[in-house]
């Protein structure tokens, strides 16, 4: 799994989803650390499909970023359901101009945390 997660958004509008044995094979940890990582929202998962998943958008160069905690923890405690903070962070937001995820990957984390508290 060697492709680049933003490739999607314009090949195919359908986010790409990870399951938890991808993401041991991609960020080379065991099942428990990758369960770890959920809890700690530095990874947001969902159910919605089945398994647990995860949105490829997260990683940058085989690592959760760093930015998607925060923001994370600011649409959860507005008090969005962990999925709905996903559609958000994969949705295309009309302030920002593009996805929060792809904004973030372009160094503006601050002014995705300012739309995400202008969400609650």
């Amino acid at each position: 799994m060697t492709h680049d997660p933003l490739t999607q958004d314009t090949a195919n509008p359908e986010p790409e989803w990870l399951t938890v044995p991808d993401l041991v094979e991609i960020l080379g940890q065991p099942v428990g650390r990758i369960h770890r990582l959920i809890e700690e929202h530095r990874l947001p998962a969902t159910r919605r499909n089945g398994p647990v998943q995860v949105p490829a958008a997260v990683l940058r160069d085989g690592e959760p970023m760093s930015e998607v905690r925060g923001t994370l923890l600011v649409l959860l405690d507005l008090g969005f359901t962990e999925e709905e903070a996903i559609d958000w962070l994969i949705g295309e937001d009309d302030a920002l101009g593009t996805t929060p995820l792809a904004a973030m990957r372009q160094g503006r984390k601050a002014e995705v945390r300012r739309a995400a508290q202008l969400q609650g």
